[in-house]
């Protein structure tokens, strides 16, 4: 079974930084493509960033310049560096990994999520 586990969420004060983690666990062979989401209450649910296997990055608008993801393939971790938050950086952050396995299956899956609030 594939599981990916987010962390590093927690409350922080504008201008600050934290980083997100989201590793994943089981059978993996390799970890094709990652990306991080976030929704808001009443908000529907947006990409933050996105990472391919090639290593091509993408971020949403209201991120860039400030936000910034990566990946570690030997620990099958992805991270999100975020700089600069903003109270309206406020949400649940998710994982999305596509995951090959070490029986080739392919599998597209989320983490739990993990809370960041951006007060003073």
């Amino acid at each position: 079974q594939v599981q990916l586990v987010e962390s590093g969420g927690g409350l922080v004060q504008p201008g600050g930084s934290l980083k997100l983690s989201c590793a994943a666990s089981g059978s993996i062979y390799r970890l094709d493509a990652g990306g991080w989401y976030r929704q808001a209450p009443g908000k529907q649910r947006e990409l933050v960033a996105a990472l391919t296997n090639g290593g091509s990055t993408n971020y949403a608008d209201s991120v860039k310049g400030r936000f910034t993801i990566s990946r570690d393939n030997a620990k099958k971790t992805v991270y999100l560096q975020m700089n600069s938050l903003k109270p309206e950086d406020t949400a649940v952050y998710l994982c999305n990994a596509a995951i090959t396995t070490t029986t080739l299956t392919k599998y597209n899956t989320w983490g739990q999520g993990t809370q960041v609030t951006v007060s003073s």
